[in-house]
């Protein structure tokens, strides 16, 4: 059983510099059987043993297609893998580990060899919007864009990209996706017959494709590419921007102070071995739209909804915190 999704909240900061933060019936919270969620996801759920040799054979594949990755970026890539597969992000924005296209190849890459070894990575796709690029899990993804709305005329276009993304992502979709084999030079002989090439260059079995492209779709959305990256992102609070405003807003943002909002996911101890944590995910909120810090409404409800999702995976996480720090508008940082 899923989770509930979490409601969120939007900041509507508009090109005259005033932000207006609202609550989106977009989607709705519903009680939940903590018991049961438990019970069901722990039958399914992989070993941390097992999440750790996915790992390793993450590790693995990365050395075998020869990706040189930074030591920060090597863990960064780990980490959201991990965070993917045990259910606590549905998508990560890849902004690190190269650029574009050489970054699409190496995950594709790296995907194609680790999925073979570990099925645990099965559900994970890569998706390009635009010149951006997202690793996502494909069963996370459905869940969190699945359509359980109301009308509210401020959030038309989240409502739209919703049905959008719960389209290209049913729920009850197979993610048990055949593996798809890199087209390269002189492969052409190795490629089983019945396959077909897909417009990124991939041979598959079935059509299916490790790589979505979803910019011709939103070629005509109204809603702006950072307030897209904050719902898909999974962040509580994201603004609201609409494409023809969106620089001048953003540029009324920056003259505020803000709460930068980092959670942070603690591993479980293993043996001996300290307990580590790793940052989840960080986002903002203008200070004088959260006033209370952690104690704002949404913050809790945030936090209660992550911990629900620890639950889950208790096995590999122990818990969740969350720490706040403040940039005054003077830094001319902005943080979305």
């Amino acid at each position: 059983m899923p989770l509930a999704p979490l409601p969120i909240w939007t900041v509507d900061f508009r090109s005259d510099g005033r932000g207006v933060l609202r609550w989106s019936s977009l989607l709705k919270v519903e009680e939940l059987d903590a018991a049961a969620v438990a019970a069901e996801m722990a039958a399914a759920a992989a070993t941390a043993e097992e999440y750790e040799e996915m790992l390793r054979v993450v590790k693995a594949s990365a050395a075998r297609i020869r990706w040189r990755l930074r030591p920060h970026s090597k863990r960064r890539l780990l980490n959201d893998i991990l965070f993917l597969c045990t259910g606590l992000r549905p998508v990560v924005l890849m902004d690190y580990g190269g650029t574009m296209p050489e970054l699409q190849d190496n995950l594709c890459s790296l995907l194609h060899h680790a999925q073979q070894e570990s099925s645990i990575l099965s559900p994970l796709r890569l998706m390009v919007i635009k010149d951006m690029l997202y690793l996502i899990h494909a069963k996370g993804l459905a869940e969190h864009a699945s359509p359980n709305t109301e009308e509210n005329g401020a959030l038309h276009e989240f409502v739209s990209i919703q049905d959008l993304f719960s389209a290209n992502f049913p729920v009850d979709a197979d993610v048990d996706l055949p593996i798809i084999q890199p087209e390269t030079k002189g492969q052409m002989s190795e490629i089983a017959e019945g396959t077909t090439m897909d417009n990124f260059g991939f041979r598959i079995a079935d059509g299916t494709s490790l790589v979505i492209d979803l910019s011709p779709f939103l070629e005509s959305a109204q809603i702006a590419l950072p307030s897209l990256n904050g719902w898909l992102l999974g962040y509580p609070v994201t603004y609201l921007f609409c494409n023809g405003s969106a620089e001048t807003a953003t540029q009324n943002l920056s003259k505020h102070s803000l709460h930068i909002y980092r959670i942070y996911a603690v591993r479980c101890r293993q043996s001996a071995v300290k307990q580590s944590e790793q940052e989840l995910m960080s986002f903002s909120v203008p200070c004088d739209m959260s006033t209370k810090r952690g104690e704002e409404p949404w913050a809790k409800s945030f936090l209660a909804h992550m911990n629900e999702k620890i639950k889950q995976s208790n096995h590999v996480w122990a818990s969740v915190r969350m720490e706040i720090e403040v940039f005054h508008s003077q830094s001319g940082l902005i943080v979305l």
